[in-house]
């Protein structure tokens, strides 16, 4: 089954972390030009956020621990993470380029059904604000392993000159809703967006796939000039993830080729610059689970997200 985005988080056990990494797969072929082809039929709605999670002993060196800011951000700014980070003498080769990275829900999602559960407006139609989030099957969350992950992007992707922004930093209660994600991507005139996910599909439906705008034309929807280089940026980043971590594309989405084009996403439908999500695999799956709870693959998969990104914008 194609990527559910309203699956709920389960209730939180203790963590199981270290995992095996799996055997390299036929997509690692493709290298930096990545992979062709469009994925599976869409599924219904918008996407989930979850509970959070300390992480700390998880978090790269000189990276953020991943449930560290929750512990006191429970009543900042409702506005997104608009800041950017201190870059070093910002030289490198990435120097000048801005890249958005947009962390898959908030951790204090779980404890505000009602803000996140109203609809917006996404061009196309209504949709919730933004969902809680799937888990693994003894509760390591969703909103947890795309803030680990996305803190050690922003590391890597910083070491290269890059300025990166975050949309959220499990800095403010909630959110931000999915048309507000997609407004800060656009407001910071981004050279790149990322959005970080993880799927929460079967037992046995494994891998990673990458997510496309579809051409969509339609109310306040217009994803014209972003098809093309949104589709480059999505094959950059499944041939250098594959290269990075050793994995195989998704068996249940895409079929082989780890991308996957959708409409009916406002994150992407609503975006005027480069955008794609990534799902780095599905938390329901115990052989997937065993890589996503692991520090060491959660290292690989940032490694592989940022050289996508920077072979993308080295042209």
């Amino acid at each position: 089954m194609p990527y559910v985005e309203n699956q709920p988080p389960l209730p939180r056990r203790r963590p199981v972390r270290g995992g095996t990494v799996l055997a390299a797969a036929a997509l690692a072929a493709a290298g930096l030009a990545g992979c062709g082809g469009e994925g599976g039929s869409p599924p219904a709605d918008a996407r989930p956020g979850a509970a959070s999670g300390s992480g700390a002993a998880s978090a790269a060196p000189g990276t953020a621990p991943a449930g560290s800011p929750a512990a006191s951000a429970t009543a900042r700014s409702p506005q997104p993470s608009g800041s950017p980070r201190p870059s070093g003498a910002g030289t490198g080769p990435l120097a000048g380029k801005v890249v958005v990275v947009d962390p898959g829900h908030n951790p204090g999602n779980v404890r505000h059904p009602n803000e996140i559960n109203k609809l917006v407006d996404v061009g196309t139609h209504r949709k919730e604000c933004d969902t809680t989030g799937t888990s693994t099957n003894d509760g390591y969350s969703e909103a947890e392993f795309t803030l680990d992950v996305s803190h050690r992007l922003r590391t890597l992707l910083e070491r290269q000159g890059a300025t990166v922004r975050f949309t959220q930093d499990a800095d403010r209660p909630f959110g931000p809703c999915v048309d507000e994600r997609a407004r800060f991507g656009n407001g910071s005139a981004a050279d790149a967006v990322v959005s970080v996910h993880a799927d929460g599909s079967a037992e046995g439906n494994r891998g990673f796939h990458v997510i496309l705008p579809a051409l969509v034309k339609k109310g306040g929807a217009d994803t014209t000039n972003i098809v093309g280089p949104s589709r480059e940026l999505g094959e950059r980043i499944a041939g250098n993830f594959v290269r990075a971590t050793g994995g195989a594309p998704s068996n249940y989405v895409g079929k082989g080729t780890g991308l996957d084009v959708r409409e009916d996403l406002g994150g992407l439908n609503l975006s005027t610059v480069p955008k794609v999500f990534i799902e780095c695999g599905n938390m329901r799956d115990s052989k997937d689970k065993a890589l996503l709870t692991s520090s060491q693959w959660r290292q690989k998969a940032a490694q592989g997200i940022a050289d996508g990104i920077s072979t993308y914008l080295l042209g």
